[in-house]
């Protein structure tokens, strides 16, 4: 072609030869009919090689029948054209190594035709330096999001709100949004968004697909074309708005809480760089989130704490004055007349400080785990009482009824938190039947022969009660999770999602279980099954005649009332009594009078010594020591593990004379065999 030797010609061949750039020229069919050095090298093919094959040779096979239709379209309308700026091309090697080019095209006329050169520059070196630009970029604005996030208070609605703006900013797009998971019902939420149409943001939480989406999504998803397609499918509305869309799942420890969704009406936006700089913020907003639940779960426990200790205090305190109350009654029956009239009133007195006392433990029972005291309850009279009290106060709209046969065996249970089960369960049914409806209460014995009987519970005979209501009732999903601890139905402080735990936690304790049935709006049965109180049951409950007692007693309370209480009931019971007022008179009657056999004394005392501690310091002195502790708080709100110190007695308060000469005969008893 450059046969000719016009001085033209020769500085075209020169210029074609020692050109910076790879140089081809091609021909109408797309054959390179010349070639120089540096594009010889730059494909890494011999001197000569290249000339005569098509130009496709030097591109990717995934894309040269489409090269085809694109140089026959060019080449009938040819002109001075780049290509490759602003979006990549590619060139293949001999060896099929592929790098990024840019190329410039022109047409050159010639004796042979219209001719079509390129320039070809590999851009390897410029492509890594702006990717090392861009994702340079891109960690600083994850910092700049970490710091705004970080230093926001808990997961603060403006720092969320901000992230949409700063997302689209960075990556010139028009639109992206925040999507959380909604735990309360089948949608999402959008707490932060930019770029998105009102029908738009209406549509998205109704979108049960978008919903599945999120809630089963691990990673980003790399595909645009695939991307838009589940976007169309999920919410047509947003998907006709935008061509291409980045979604990225925010992780969290049970699964993805969400996505982060970025929008663009470019196509092939959302390379390999920039999803993963959305995943790198969805982790950070995730991680935020997390804190921030974290945060308000940790300040209710914290609440719930100080609110524990705060009852604790009163509970203390009550007892020691029910234990005054109950006392000075107990004191006042054995020496009134014999007129119903004063018997009556002096019972009705103590039937409420029971009540008083039932409550303090009911206060503590919220917050701390419960010490059950088993014992024999009367079934019918708990059902009777019960149904008694719930058709008073669950108004006239919700009937009441209870049945259970009088030969139904007494059960073997803590009665206070059977009571407040029961009592749980039935407030349950009256807030599932908000228009009214009735509810059911019920018990009967029930025996289990054996395993397969029934798999639930060990042989023996158990009393079933049960709890209906003709209420909204529960969906399957629904009713799968109402045991586990802090799942609620109800709305934002409405319930705590502890009842049913609670109750559940209370039956297996006890020996029993608990099974529910619902069916949506059809209402909701429970049964709770608890083992029948034993003869040995009823005889351990059952208060026998107090007997005369001869040992020497050393009472150690700091409240003077309730020291003069004790007194009195040990001088009536017969003992000996010596008192204490405080640890250090404890320990100097300890010394002083040997014959102690005895150590009655309160745990929480008024100096720096506990009641444990004062018991350990007298057993070093007198190691046969008995010792009966009381108190008005629960073994779990003293943080007390009632084995460290033996066997332990503790005897709470407010007690019945009874029940200390009980007590003290126990320890006695034991100690002495």
């Amino acid at each position: 072609m450059f046969s000719n030797q016009a001085p033209d010609a020769s500085l075209f061949r020169s210029l074609f030869e020692t050109a910076p750039d790879a140089m081809i020229v091609v021909d109408m069919r797309g054959v390179i009919v010349l070639a120089n050095p540096h594009a010889e090298r730059l494909f890494g093919y011999d001197s000569g090689m290249l000339a005569g094959l098509p130009v496709e040779a030097l591109m990717p096979p995934a894309v040269r029948q489409a090269h085809i239709a694109h140089r026959t379209h060019y080449m009938s309308t040819p002109r001075v054209r780049p290509m490759g700026a602003g979006y990549e091309l590619t060139g293949v090697r001999a060896d099929g190594q592929s790098f990024p080019v840019e190329i410039g095209l022109s047409p050159v006329a010639s004796s042979f035709g219209t001719l079509y050169a390129a320039s070809i520059r590999d851009i390897s070196e410029t492509q890594r330096a702006r990717q090392a630009l861009e994702r340079a970029r891109f960690d600083e604005v994850v910092a700049q999001i970490s710091r705004r996030l970080l230093e926001a208070s808990k997961h603060d609605a403006q720092a969320i709100g901000e992230i949409p703006g700063l997302i689209a900013a960075t990556l010139d797009i028009p639109a992206a949004a925040i999507m959380l998971i909604d735990p309360h019902n089948a949608g999402l939420q959008v707490p932060a968004s930019i770029g998105l149409p009102e029908e738009v943001l209406a549509e998205v939480p109704r979108s049960a697909v978008l919903k599945a989406i999120a809630s089963n999504a691990t990673q980003a998803v790399d595909d645009q074309a695939a991307a838009i397609a589940i976007l169309h499918k999920a919410c047509p509305a947003l998907a006709n708005d935008f061509t291409e869309a980045g979604m990225v799942s925010l992780p969290d420890r049970r699964g993805p809480m969400g996505l982060l969704l970025a929008l663009s009406h470019e196509h092939g936006i959302f390379d390999r760089d920039r999803l993963q700089f959305l995943q790198s913020v969805a982790n950070i907003l995730a991680a935020s989130i997390q804190r921030g639940r974290s945060e308000e779960q940790l300040a209710h426990s914290q609440r719930l704490d100080a609110l524990g200790q705060l009852t604790g205090g009163i509970a203390h305190d009550f007892n020691n004055l029910l234990t005054v109350i109950s006392g000075n009654l107990q004191l006042l029956e054995a020496d009134a007349p014999e007129d119903p009239a004063t018997r009556e009133t002096l019972e009705s007195a103590s039937r409420a400080v029971e009540r008083g006392a039932a409550l303090t433990r009911k206060l503590l029972a919220f917050s701390r785990r419960q010490h059950l005291l088993p014992r024999a309850v009367r079934t019918v009279q708990l059902l009777a009482d019960l149904s008694d009290m719930l058709g008073r106060t669950l108004g006239e709209r919700i009937i009441v009824t209870a049945e259970c046969a009088n030969e139904v065996p007494a059960v073997y249970a803590d009665p206070g938190e059977l009571e407040a089960a029961l009592l749980n369960l039935a407030l349950n049914a009256r807030d599932a039947m908000p228009r009214g409806g009735r509810l059911s209460l019920s018990a009967r014995q029930h025996h289990v022969a054996n395993t397969d009987a029934d798999a639930r519970l060990i042989p023996g005979t158990y009393v079933m009660f049960t709890v209906t209501d003709t209420g909204v009732g529960m969906r399957p999903e629904i009713l799968a999770h109402v045991l586990e601890p802090f799942f609620t139905t109800k709305g934002p402080g409405k319930g705590s999602g502890l009842g049913l735990s609670m109750v559940y936690g209370f039956v297996k304790q006890s020996g029993g279980h608990l099974n529910i049935e619902s069916h949506l709006g059809r209402g909701t049965r429970v049964e709770l099954y608890l083992p029948v109180a034993t003869a040995n049951a009823h005889e351990e409950t059952s208060i026998p005649p107090s007997r005369a007692g001869h040992e020497t007693v050393l009472v150690v309370e700091d409240e003077p009332e309730v020291r003069r209480v004790a007194m009195a009931f040990l001088r009536k019971l017969g003992y000996a009594p010596l008192e204490a007022g405080d640890v250090e008179t404890a320990l100097r009657l300890l010394s002083t009078h040997l014959g102690i056999d005895l150590l009655f004394t309160d745990i929480v005392l008024g100096g720096d010594m506990t009641g444990f501690e004062l018991a350990a310091k007298a057993r070093e002195q007198h190691p046969r020591l008995s010792v009966l502790f009381t108190s008005g708080y629960e073994y779990a709100s003293l943080d007390i593990d009632p084995h460290v110190f033996g066997t332990l007695e503790l005897l709470r308060k407010p007690y019945r004379r009874e029940q200390l000469d009980q007590a003290i005969r126990r320890v006695l008893d034991r100690e002495s065999a």
